[in-house]
């Protein structure tokens, strides 16, 4: 792997830095990677306090029949501040979701340190409930809190408003599109009150137009109530107009080889001539 370069403006690689300059513990020693090392630390800078995740030194594999086992993701190290945006980007089988449900718990590596606060996952298939109908659904999170079915209706009402989803309350999953059924995972997410989203390609259900509207609905909605989001996509556009930093994973077995900053204000244009420059560098990357 070829040197980063250093950054010049907000468009270009940020340069690595130490686990120290976040106040992390120096990572555990873990199996180095096959084809040159990969960065020490992608974080943030020092001053946004304590990351809501850290992970250190983390490989991820599985096993096969009859095959050497399947390396998902390798010698991966980040850091996330709390209140950041974090997209990560790169192809198909690079370990994405892998990351997330680690992030999640719901995998544990196999090589290496990981820490994060409660999170909830909006994976990419909405796992709906049949039974119940969309406001429901959208409430199941606090229902599951101990919250009564009138008050998780009631306080889930408004945001399934806010989602374009108004007037499709009572109607079953089996009743509504693919890109409906999307927004209602979509809410049941938000719903949560965990302060750590973990998002695997939320808006990758919907078309363009609804896409641009929810991708706009989620900026405003996390300014005015601010939460760690860790999202996978693979849409480029959609990782500049939303996080504050995209980070890009090469081909499997996954490991972390360029960090973007984005350092233009909010709300932002897809137009912005900084976006998209720094949307043509990151496919650069990925090429």
């Amino acid at each position: 792997m070829t040197p980063m370069a250093t950054q010049l403006e907000s468009h270009e690689p940020r340069p690595l830095a130490s686990p120290a300059e976040h106040g992390l513990p120096p990572r555990p020693l873990a199996r180095p990677a096959e084809h040159g090392s990969p960065p020490e630390r992608l974080g943030p800078p020092a001053e946004h306090g304590s990351p809501a995740i850290a992970l250190r030194g983390v490989t991820r594999s599985f096993p096969r029949v009859r095959q050497p086992p399947l390396t998902a993701l390798e010698d991966v190290s980040l850091a996330i501040a709390p209140g950041e945006v974090v997209a990560i980007v790169g192809p198909s089988g690079a370990g994405k979701t892998t990351l997330l449900e680690l992030v999640c718990g719901l995998q544990q590596p196999d090589l290496g340190e990981l820490s994060a606060v409660a999170a909830a996952l909006m994976p990419q298939r909405d796992l709906l409930l049949p039974w119940v109908d969309a406001l429901e659904n959208a409430g199941l999170a606090l229902r599951l809190a101990g919250h009564s079915r009138a008050q998780a209706r009631r306080e889930a009402a408004p945001v399934f408003e806010a989602l374009g989803l108004a007037g499709f309350e009572q109607s079953r999953p089996d009743q509504l599109s693919g890109g409906m059924r999307q927004r209602v995972a979509f809410a049941r997410t938000l719903l949560s009150g965990r302060s750590l989203l973990c998002l695997d390609e939320p808006f990758g259900a919907l078309d363009a137009i609804t896409r641009m509207e929810l991708q706009d609905w989620l900026a405003d909605a996390l300014a005015t109530s601010p939460r760690t989001v860790l999202m996978v996509t693979h849409d480029v556009e959609e990782a500049v107009v939303l996080a504050d930093r995209v980070l890009v994973l090469s081909p499997r077995p996954g490991r972390l080889i360029a960090e973007f900053t984005v350092e233009r204000p909010r709300p932002r244009e897809r137009t912005d001539a900084e976006l998209v420059a720094l949307r043509a560098r990151i496919l650069e990357v990925l090429r």
